[in-house]
């Protein structure tokens, strides 16, 4: 038997305003580094084209297949704030997801951020706990299963994360770490006895990136030849691991995107050595088959499937290591807006859209960013770092 692990990463980042140097020391109030404007314009455009009819046609095939069709899902704290403020009403269609027994929530930090790479995770515990309170708080829920920002994943943070009481953890299937073992199995750290779920990046990025590629070999990908693929996978489970707005904004309506996922779970189940789990079942289910020993950072994201995503160039190096530093100085005054301001500054984003790979990567990098190259982005947001470290600290 061969099992499908579906789960989807739900996020929204806080974009910052354009800021100049000459604003330097002016700003009233932390939150006005923040465009409001342009977060709500996205995030409603998003959500209209993505999460309400995506939730309500994974609803319906959950009730059309009795449940057999399960998904996981991890919700960011920064879009289930915007959710609040803006469209309660898509906590509520969540709601009805983990209400019907067939969906796993995942806990993560709560900004989406980098704090699992700073010098120490004293921040990092509290943004994963402040995010285990909002699942208990929304949706009475607790999880065993813990993803960190991007999958960002290393020996360190695995035990940090076992350390917490989570049974589970999710990462990159790369063959950094696997060499020629397949990521169609649990795995567990040198280090903890935590249980590793790996996606398999090829599968995954077939939907999330490669779907509506024309010159793609794959092309037109029906969800037949799909489920074809997977089925010539041998191990334990196959883990499908993609942005949740692959549907209907990545990927828009007219690719036929949702059509492939209204029969995907249809043709998984009509195969006698296939199913679908969610992430906590997965690691109930099955046993590691091996160790991975991972020193350094890797994640899901680029080629490199690394930290150079955030980290790869100077720029990105010295935004890094002032905001570590704000943040020491920011705990020390306890003040909750200002804290609340700095955490929406750790919010990995910021930073991703200061890389300067080219190719692919580069591409991508400029479809998500907001700033017109990655200059103009580290310049807007170091300055928004020095007017709160001069003005607030």
């Amino acid at each position: 038997m061969t099992s499908v692990c579906f789960y989807f990463e739900v996020h929204q980042p806080v974009r910052v305003n354009r800021f100049s140097v000459f604003q330097i020391g002016k700003e009233s109030s932390p939150y006005e580094y923040f465009n409001s404007q342009l977060n709500q314009k996205i995030f409603e455009k998003v959500a209209n084209k993505c999460y309400l009819p995506t939730n309500n046609l994974l609803l319906e095939l959950i009730e059309q297949y009795n449940k057999k069709f399960r998904i996981s899902f991890s919700l960011t704290g920064t879009f289930v704030d915007y959710c609040r403020q803006h469209m309660p009403e898509i906590i509520d269609s969540f709601r009805s997801l983990v209400d019907t027994g067939a969906v796993d929530l995942i806990e993560e930090t709560y900004f989406h951020s980098l704090s699992g790479l700073y010098d120490e995770l004293d921040e990092f515990e509290e943004q994963v706990l402040m995010h285990k309170y909002m699942l208990k708080d929304l949706f009475n829920y607790r999880s065993t299963v813990f993803r960190n920002t991007e999958a960002i994943y290393d020996n360190r943070i695995a035990k940090k994360v076992s350390d917490m009481g989570y049974k589970g953890i999710i990462t990159e299937g790369t063959e950094k770490i696997l060499g020629w073992r397949s990521p169609n199995y649990l795995y567990k750290p040198v280090n903890t006895d935590i249980k590793v779920l790996l996606r398999n990046y090829t599968l995954s990025d077939d939907v999330g990136f490669r779907f509506s590629a024309k010159g793609w070999v794959g092309f037109p990908l029906t969800a037949d030849k799909y489920v074809g693929w997977m089925s010539q996978n041998q191990g334990d489970l196959i883990n499908l691991f993609m942005d949740y707005e692959t549907f209907g904004e990545h990927q828009w309506e007219d690719t036929g995107i949702f059509d492939f996922l209204r029969h995907l779970p249809g043709q998984v189940l009509d195969k006698d050595h296939m199913d679908f789990v969610t992430v906590g079942e997965a690691i109930s289910r099955f046993q590691p088959m091996g160790e991975i020993d991972v020193p350094w950072a890797i994640s899901w994201a680029d080629e490199d499937r690394d930290v150079s995503t955030w980290l790869g160039n100077d720029m990105q190096r010295a935004c890094f290591r002032e905001l570590q530093d704000i943040g020491r100085q920011v705990k020390d005054q306890n003040d909750p807006h200002l804290l609340d301001a700095w955490r929406k500054l750790q919010t990995s984003d910021h930073l991703y859209y200061i890389s300067t790979k080219g190719f692919e990567d580069g591409a991508v990098h400029s479809y998500f960013s907001h700033y017109d190259n990655p200059y103009d982005g580290f310049i807007n947001y170091m300055n928004i770092l020095q007017d709160f470290k001069q003005k607030f600290i």
